[in-house]
């Protein structure tokens, strides 16, 4: 398995046109089909790239805005410097690194927040499904901080379970709410583009996405409440 997919990782022509392209990942791509298909990147824009290493992301960012825009990258991991672009090391889900973001862009607000951001695969279909559900929750979480009222929001989601209460939890913030599957993700691939435009003024006083998405799961039966399992979970979400 491992030497397949390694054989084909090798053919793939995304890869090699990234390279070819000077962009550090093949996923530049995705965001630059986002772009053709929604315009959620305008010139003079500020935007925040969540989770930008290796940097493909934050490189289209920095094209699209320009000269005169401003672009913003954030991720646990260091990520080599990009000319153009302040790149910061840390967690989101944290008030210190929240801030710094703000401060970042002036305290001005953003008017876009992308996210890239995938789990650790391990094997599990349901410990990396709650896993990347609560990722995905967590950038919603922040763009509705940090994005200005219209600004836009686009965050990388797989199909299945629990996806439905993301798409939910994005329509009560933004008033366009699309699912978008790039050509450049691989065949094999269950992951999915979820792009919003159009913040909600009233977004602001919404509850976290994090405890919707998580109280819809144990409404639907998918997940156990605290009271029923005491077991510390590696994440937000625990399982059944």
């Amino acid at each position: 398995m491992a030497k397949r997919w390694y054989q084909e990782h090798q053919r793939d022509p995304w890869r090699r046109q990234a390279r070819n392209s000077g962009y550090r990942a093949r996923s530049a791509f995705k965001l630059k089909q986002i772009q053709e298909r929604h315009n959620i990147i305008r010139p003079g824009d500020s935007v925040l790239d969540i989770g930008c290493h290796p940097g493909g992301w934050t490189q289209v960012a920095l094209e699209e805005v320009g000269g005169l825009g401003t672009v913003v990258g954030v991720d646990l991991r260091p990520t080599d410097p990009i000319d153009g672009a302040s790149l910061l090391t840390g967690d989101v889900r944290e008030d210190g690194m929240i801030a710094r973001l703000s401060s970042e862009n002036s305290d001005e607000g953003y008017n876009s927040v992308v996210s890239d951001i995938s789990p650790s695969l391990t094997g599990r279909y349901d410990t990396d499904q709650a896993i990347s559900l609560e990722l995905s929750a967590m950038a919603l979480d922040v763009a509705a901080k940090l994005l200005k009222p219209g600004g836009s929001f686009v965050t990388k989601a797989f199909q299945g379970t629990g996806i439905e209460l993301l798409i939910e939890a994005c329509k009560k913030r933004f008033s366009f709410v699309r699912r978008f599957s790039p050509t450049a993700s691989r065949n094999a691939s269950s992951e999915v583009y979820v792009v919003c435009k159009n913040k909600k003024p009233s977004s602001e006083r919404l509850d976290s996405a994090i405890e919707y998405i998580q109280q819809g799961l144990i409404d639907a039966g998918v997940l156990v409440g605290d009271e029923e399992e005491d077991e510390e979970s590696v994440v937000g979400f625990r399982r059944l």
